[in-house]
């Protein structure tokens, strides 16, 4: 929370420090007034709406954060730019009411309904980050509102007033080179065009190359080691491998706390951590580096461990959202067991031998001895029980059952039921164990034979079908797209020949990226005709407002060329900037457009009214 708070205010002061320089210092201090105006309002809203501060809240005023003032410096560069004309400080703000308010309100609106895919998303991404779209959208409003009723009131009472006319006082060496370019560019208005498209596609190319991810990892120094013994394992084993783990992690430099959970997973202590399912054979080692380079230096030292045989580790860093427990997963899914443990042991080939795949394993584990009661149906009916009572007992005797509790102070300790430890521990006396039937009290034997077995432990369904999921984590500075987009070739070559009735379908972080883009594209076709609405409202032409839309796009060519020069991966945070980018270009190509229109229709041509509308508010 601080840390955002302080990037906050970092970008705030930078993008106030550019209103001062550009703009002067009265309309910079009018400009700064807008931010608590505004905040304040915000604040009233989340409060009303019990929306606290947290990462996606604090994210939507960060992506906020330039409309927020923007609409400020518009407003109150579109008086200065008036009262360099001559014109008194009340007539400047009537024009900045009258040409920016209904254009600014039309951009305001667009930016928010950009974002309404991400507010109304059916998926767990869309739970976890919706309030992006009602946090972004109050600001937006509130920064309109501000902009265009406390601005001017401000500008009247603070902006000083004009002493002559300057018609073109503005015109200095930065907009005396930007006439020549628009010129230029007008003159060869054709090739310009083809330049932009050229650029265009060239940036749709790039985009393959850059790195894709879903949420990225959290600056957090937790590490979460997730001890995978075989299907099966007791829990004074697991606890034995546990203990060979501390052993060797105790007194690391790097370790400020470890604490281990035998038999289940860590507290759900952060949000998108999604604990183990509770298991005899799991346990959940839960470790806090000193900090972010010690987490890195701990996580080399896990991994370099050598661990007893049938001992696997998963290490997982946070993330700042939704995630898989394993980033990378292949299911496959079939009526056969045995079929799908020879498909998923190829599965498991593949990762091995693709680079950035680490700690591979299958969710069902090996097969394990286990002692199976062939029922004998006609002496069940004799001694008048079935299965299921039969069943109940053996449970009871064997792992126990719950017959009470005893109160010890404010919590209660369950007595359980269940036969002795030598009993428990001797299968060869498990064929003597007493049935209460409905004739009589008879040994285990005379209801059946009990004959040992190879059985998987456990068999996972999905959906009502049985499925096997092998899954890895990545390397270090390797994304899950990345690792899955290396396999695809041979994941493919295998699916080609999967028996009939099996399928082999892909999991983990790809999934849900896939998943929460879905939810997000599917309101695509409501978003478009919704800014298309609004403006052929505001422009009420047709052409124009095309214009508008098809202006969005070019924000691509910046996003990818800096993805590509930094290196940074594309994920549902950089989704949701370039969300923000479109909104921002369509809201000044809709001013811009607006300012055109006004100029031509004073009979000026329309090349002279381009340059015009795009000189005027060039510091803004």
């Amino acid at each position: 929370m601080n840390t955002f708070l302080i990037k906050f205010v970092v970008a705030l002061s930078v993008v106030l420090l550019v209103a001062f320089v550009s703009l002067g210092w009265k309309a910079g201090i009018i400009v700064a007034c807008s931010v608590p105006l505004t905040l304040s309002g915000v604040s009233l809203y989340m409060g009303m709406e019990h929306i606290g501060l947290d990462r996606i809240s604090l994210g939507a005023l960060i992506l906020s954060l330039g409309l927020l003032v923007d609409d400020a410096i518009i407003s109150i560069e579109a008086m200065v730019v008036q009262l360099e004309l001559g014109r008194s400080r009340e007539e400047a703000a009537s024009f900045a009411w009258s040409h920016t308010a209904f254009p600014m309100l039309t951009g305001t609106v667009l930016t928010v309904i950009s974002f309404l895919p991400v507010g109304l998303a059916q998926s767990t991404t869309g739970e976890y980050a919706g309030e992006i779209f009602w946090v972004s959208g109050a600001a937006l409003l509130f920064s309109w509102i501000v902009a265009v009723v406390f601005i001017p009131f401000l500008g009247v009472h603070l902006l000083p007033e004009s002493k002559k006319h300057r018609s073109v006082s503005y015109e200095h060496g930065v907009t005396t080179l930007l006439r020549l370019i628009l010129g230029t560019s007008l003159r060869y208005k054709k090739t310009v065009a083809g330049g932009t498209v050229l650029l265009l596609v060239l940036s749709c190319g790039g985009f393959l190359f850059v790195d894709q991810q879903f949420f990225p990892q959290s600056d957090r120094p937790e590490v979460i080691v997730d001890v995978a013994m075989p299907p099966g394992t007791g829990l004074g084993e697991t606890n034995k491998a546990v203990r060979i783990l501390e052993k060797r992690l105790m007194g690391s430099p790097a370790l400020r706390h470890m604490e281990a959970h035998i038999g289940d997973g860590a507290p759900r202590f952060y949000l998108p951590y999604a604990p183990a399912t509770p298991s005899a054979a799991h346990a959940t080692l839960l470790l806090v580096a000193q900090d972010l380079t010690a987490r890195e230096d701990l996580i080399h030292q896990i991994e370099g461990l050598s661990l007893p045989v049938g001992v696997h580790l998963h290490v997982q860093r946070l993330s700042l959202g939704p995630t898989a427990d394993f980033p990378v997963q292949y299911r496959i899914v079939g009526p056969d067991p045995e079929t799908l443990r020879s498909l998923a042991q190829e599965v498991d080939a593949i990762l091995r031998d693709t680079e950035g795949a680490v700690s591979v394993q299958a969710d069902w584990g090996n097969r394990t001895p286990s002692l199976t009661l062939d029922a004998d149906a006609e002496k069940l009916a004799y001694f008048e029980t079935d299965r299921v009572s039969v069943a109940a007992q053996l449970q009871a005797a064997i792992s126990g059952e719950v017959a009470g509790d005893i109160p010890d102070g404010h919590h209660h300790i369950p007595v359980l039921v269940r036969a002795s430890r030598a009993v428990r521990a001797d299968p060869g006396v498990w064929r003597n164990l007493p049935i209460v039937t409905g004739a009589a009290v008879v040994p285990l034997s005379q209801l059946g034979t009990l004959r040992v077995t190879n059985d998987f432990p456990i068999l996972w369904q999905r959906k009502g079908e049985l499925c096997m999921t092998v899954q890895s984590g990545v390397a270090t500075g390797i994304q899950p797209a990345t690792v899955v987009e290396r396999a695809t070739p041979a994941i493919e070559a295998l699916r080609k020949r999967l028996p009939a009735g099996y399928r082999l379908e892909t999991g983990g972080d790809v999934e849900l990226s896939s998943t929460a883009d879905n939810a997000i594209f599917a309101f695509l076709p409501l978003t478009g005709g919704l800014m298309l609405l609004v403006l052929m409202i505001q422009l009420q032409s047709f052409s124009r407002s095309l214009l508008v839309l098809f202006s969005a796009p070019l924000g691509l060519i910046g996003m990818v060329s800096g993805l590509l020069m930094t290196g940074a991966p594309f994920g549902f945070v950089a989704l949701l900037g370039l969300i923000a980018l479109a909104g921002m270009i369509m809201r000044n190509t809709i001013l811009l457009v607006d300012q055109i229109q006004f100029n031509h229709s004073n009979s000026v041509s329309l090349h002279d009214a381009i340059i015009d509308a795009t000189l005027g508010p060039v510091r803004a």
